[in-house]
This record gives structure tokens, sequence and C-alpha cells, in this order.
């Protein structure tokens, strides 16, 4: 048995708990309305692309688009599952998780469903994973807010 692959193996298995609670942290933090929280989980130079036209370029700018995300939604519930991570690098991941989000909105409409998937590059930095780059797929939506989404695109 060689040890030094045994170690190796065992640190990659830390990584991925650590990466699969970067996801939960996510989900939970936007659906608590912890805006200052949310935005730390990315790198200062990040990209997140929720659509073609809905996204940011960076932490900060990223921040200003969750500005007033509690009064626009009365409460939301973000389910992540089915969490695939390959670690292209010593302190870089690849990651597809699968989105059921629900949403209800603070004005008199249906409350707005999507599923989908997130398309993450996530980066250790300082011993802390961070997303580098997160990009929302969608498989469909019920009555949401946002019209124009990125489609999976199944073959």
């Amino acid at each position: 048995m060689n040890l030094q692959t045994n170690d190796a193996n065992v640190q990659q298995l830390i990584f991925a708990e650590q990466i699969r609670r970067l996801l939960f942290d996510y989900a939970f933090h936007l659906d608590m309305n912890h805006p200052k929280e949310l935005a730390s989980l990315f790198e200062e130079d990040c990209l997140v692309v929720y659509g073609p036209n809905f996204g940011a370029a960076g932490r900060e700018a990223y921040a200003k688009t969750l500005e007033g995300i509690g009064t626009f939604f009365e409460a939301t519930s973000h389910h992540v599952s089915n969490i695939s991570i390959d670690f292209t690098g010593e302190n870089e991941a690849s990651v597809r998780s699968v989105l059921y989000a629900w949403h209800r909105y603070r004005k008199q409409r249906p409350d707005g469903i999507l599923w989908g998937q997130y398309h993450d590059v996530v980066v250790r930095v300082d011993g802390q994973w961070r997303f580098k780059r997160r990009e929302l797929r969608t498989t469909g939506v019920q009555d949401f807010h946002v019209k124009e989404m990125i489609p999976i695109g199944r073959a």
C-alpha cells in the first residue's frame, strides 16, 4: 500500500466534503437573506452567470445584485443535490449540481419554481474553498421572475 497515495486520497475526500459544504452554505445564506455571508463565498474576481443578461463580474458587483433581495422575496428554498466534483488541480475543482428552487414573492403573483443545474469552478485560497465561477443552467421554470435563462441543452 502506498501511504503517500492514500494520504492524497483522504485529503481529496476532505476537500470534496468542504466543497459540498460551500454549495450548501450558498443555499442556506440565500434562503436566509444573508447577502454579506453569501458574497463572502465568492472569490474577489469571480464570475456569476444566472442568465444571458443577468450576473456579475467580481465579488463587489455580485454583492450589488443581492441588494434588496429581501424586499423582493418573502421566502425562498433552494435544494442542491447530485453533486459531482472533478478536481482539476490541487486547489481547483469543477463542480456540477442539480437545483430545485422555490420562490415566494412579496408582490401578488404565483410562487416561482426553477429546476436546473449549477456549473461551478471552485478554488481553495488560504485554506477556504470559494466560488470562482458559478453558472446557472435551467431545465424548466414555472412562474419564475427571470424570463431569459441558459438552457441545459439536452442531446
